[in-house]
């Protein structure tokens, strides 16, 4: 049986609802892990201890019938923790491969830096290629692979900073934030008697996010808005307190982010507004300010809000 864009929009709602069992508000922040999935993308959330970014990538998980693994990263984890290694095997005489965490289709790296920058690396080729190499022998990840990382804020002890590599292989960068009065009430309600997560289901399987995914690939996009994707991506290389601007791998990114969310907002071809919703998520953790820019206290959300208004809005689609 077909399937078309009402049934990725039901699948979607049932998922989110099902996260939302767990996680109280953040409807915003579930939407966007939601266009990040669509779209075969890695997620990176950061913000304070203790405000839910592991308890949401578990919620997610035990919403998805996929295989999850979670490693906690800390100064002492090595590059083979993550990529797997090697042993030697006495009875047989021969090397066997142990995998890794990263041997998954759902990966949560929680508290990413906290690690070093040598066991960050080890992520690199498989969120850009899927699949990785131990001893000169590659072997291949399963569909789907995506990686949600959680970090703490760099201004914190025991923090090392993501490499610019490495971020830009993060489709997302988002926070969750406090919650609000009525919401923090929820939360002693909700949590004060019962463990909501124990009880959590899966309501999609890997074909269903696989089917997502396909899909999403194949949402139109005219040739104004591929033009309006690129000069904004020219204007912040331009732009005069950014040292390093985003780079095409950022662009594509920004165009399957787009393509998702016209998805799931039941649309078949992508309009300026799926574009600018993610203009940030998805940019905003790849700018390189200057030296200057920054005593000025000069951040990426401001020169991105200024790109937006500066590149006219395609009226032809």
């Amino acid at each position: 049986m077909s399937r078309n864009v009402e049934d990725a929009i039901v699948l979607c709602r049932s998922i989110e609802q099902n996260i939302g069992r767990v996680i109280v508000g953040k409807e915003t922040t579930i939407r966007l892990i939601m266009i990040a999935l669509t779209a075969g993308g890695h997620l990176l959330i950061e913000d304070v201890p203790g405000i839910g970014k592991t308890t949401m990538v578990r919620a997610l998980a035990r919403s998805l019938d996929l295989q999850f693994s979670r490693i906690q990263f800390t100064p002492d984890v090595m590059p083979s923790d993550v990529t797997g290694y090697n042993i030697f095997n006495p009875t047989t005489g021969e090397f066997e491969f142990r995998p890794g965490a990263i041997m998954t289709q759902i990966l949560l790296a929680d508290e990413i830096n906290r690690t070093s920058p040598k066991t960050q690396s080890a992520l690199l080729e498989a969120m850009q290629e899927n699949q990785v190499t131990v001893d000169r022998r590659t072997y291949h990840l399963p569909r789907p692979f995506i990686v949600l990382a959680t970090q703490n804020p760099i201004e914190q002890q025991g923090t090392y900073i993501l490499p610019e590599a490495q971020l830009d292989r993060f489709m997302m960068q988002i926070t969750l934030g406090y919650p609000s009065f009525e919401e923090e009430i929820n939360i002693l309600d909700r949590f004060s008697e019962d463990e909501p997560m124990e009880t959590l289901q899966p309501v999609a399987s890997a074909e269903d996010v696989i089917w997502l995914q396909e899909t999403a690939r194949k949402i139109y996009v005219s040739e104004p808005i591929k033009q309006y994707i690129s000069h904004l991506a020219q204007k912040t290389r331009s732009h005069r307190d950014v040292e390093l601007g985003i780079s095409p791998r950022a662009t594509l990114m920004l165009l399957q982010a787009a393509k998702a969310r016209a998805l799931l907002e039941g649309r078949g071809f992508v309009v300026p507004d799926d574009v600018q919703q993610l203009f940030q998520p998805v940019l905003q953790h790849r700018l390189l300010i200057r030296a200057e820019g920054r005593v000025q206290g000069i951040d990426s959300a401001q020169i991105l809000e200024v790109v937006l208004r500066q590149v006219p809005v395609p009226t032809r689609q």
